[in-house]
């Protein structure tokens, strides 16, 4: 696919969504602020095109409630019944469409990861860097959450192989169904995934 090509249609899909889904981005806003005060949107460096870094956007879902030593608790303590919601129906990625606008990320690739993860890829697994992260991709309307990081990242080489116009429209009609479902959304019992270590670590 052509780089103008699917930049119009970035820009054309995040736009329309950013319109379209206003009432529920400042719904979501109202009731994370009701729920956990400021700031409603959580901020990270992530690894982008090539492996540079951005600020990825996305919905705060978690509290800053800390234990009597004053560390912030396990990630499924944390975890808000307003966030609960939010992460069930894929509304706390709705900012990363400003992320879209600002050429950060597209509609369709590669989920942006950690960082720390770029040393632990091997070589076939760095290939997911070749082209811009993505809200929602292959490997998010086959499994999601739910299959091994190995399984993910050839999937998300898979995608680097064949991305198209129509395989970009092919992913985003089937995330619809996906979220509509709230499948896969998250590792049953567990709030956050488990770290990426490195397919060595994994192996040996």
């Amino acid at each position: 696919m052509g780089r103008r090509t699917k930049r119009w249609l970035d820009l054309a899909g995040a736009a329309t969504g950013l319109v379209v889904g206003a009432p529920v981005f400042v719904a979501t806003a109202a009731a994370i602020k009701a729920s956990m005060g400021g700031p409603v949107v959580f901020t990270q460096e992530r690894a982008g095109e090539g492996g540079r870094p951005f600020r990825i956007y996305k919905f705060r879902t978690m509290s800053d409630a800390r234990g009597p030593d004053g560390d912030l608790l396990p990630d499924a303590e944390r975890l808000t019944a307003v966030g609960k919601f939010v992460r069930s129906t894929s509304m706390d990625e709705l900012p990363q469409l400003i992320n879209v606008l600002k050429g950060e990320m597209s509609l369709v690739g590669p989920r942006p990861l950690l960082l720390d993860y770029l040393p632990l890829y091997d070589a076939r697994q760095a290939r997911r860097h070749e082209v811009k992260p993505g809200i929602t991709t292959w490997n998010a309307v086959n499994g999601r959450n739910l299959m091994t990081w190995e399984q993910q990242f050839e999937m998300d080489v898979w995608y680097v192989e064949h991305t198209s116009v129509l395989l970009d429209l092919k992913i985003l009609a089937m995330t619809v169904g996906k979220v509509l479902k709230r499948e896969g959304v998250a590792q049953d019992g567990r709030a956050t995934r488990d770290r990426f270590r490195g397919t060595a670590a994994r192996t040996a």
